[in-house]
């Protein structure tokens, strides 16, 4: 080969790595772009000082009296993966949830329930309870099947009025100024058991 055909060859390589360049770098430009802000962000809780009165928002009770059973039916959606709502229906990975609400804790002997809800004895389901669950099924009974959380106060109510509705024996909703005093008192106590 005479000179003049190397330096074709170097040509076609140098073009090539020039190409492969170029066509890396066009194909960043509408993908990559620098970003003034986070995608998405974190909301961590403050701690809030004993000076500044915190705004709870409106009670469970209240969530309870204005829940809609429509929109807890879309909530449901996420639910019957694993649950049923028949009477006398079949169990999933999790129970049958037909008249949860008034139902001993771990009541159904047809399921195999984990042994932190075994150990929750012969305590019974109340709407309160229900909605302490599904906000955080793990923090309640550390070790149960149950992952999935609904984190938003007025979704868990909407839900919970939606499987209110599956029962035969219906329990009442709970009022929100009986619900003050309940928790009125459970202050209460719990102060005077501190000391307080």
């Amino acid at each position: 080969m005479d000179s003049f055909e190397w330096n074709k060859v170097f040509a076609a390589v140098i073009a090539s790595v020039l190409l492969i360049m170029v066509v890396g770098i066009v194909s960043e430009i509408p993908f990559h772009q620098e970003q003034d802000k986070p995608a998405f962000t974190i909301e961590v809780a403050q701690e809030a000082s004993a000076e500044a009165p915190v705004d709870t928002g409106p009670s469970f009770a209240e969530l309870l009296a204005v829940a809609d059973a429509g929109k807890g039916a879309r909530q449901w959606n996420k639910c019957k993966a694993c649950h049923t709502l028949q009477k006398d229906g079949a169990h999933k990975t999790g129970p049958n949830l037909y008249g949860i609400v008034g139902r001993t804790v771990a009541a159904i002997d047809e399921f195999r329930y984990s042994s932190a809800l075994d150990a929750m004895g012969t305590a019974v389901w109340t709407y309160e309870m229900v909605d302490e669950w599904l906000a955080n099924p793990q923090a309640m009974a550390k070790g149960s099947k149950m992952v999935l959380a609904v984190p938003k106060a007025g979704q868990r109510a909407d839900l919970i009025a939606y499987l209110a509705t599956f029962t035969d024996t219906p329990v009442p909703f709970p009022t929100p100024e009986v619900a003050e005093e309940v928790e009125e008192a459970a202050e209460e106590v719990a102060d005077a058991a501190t000391g307080n």
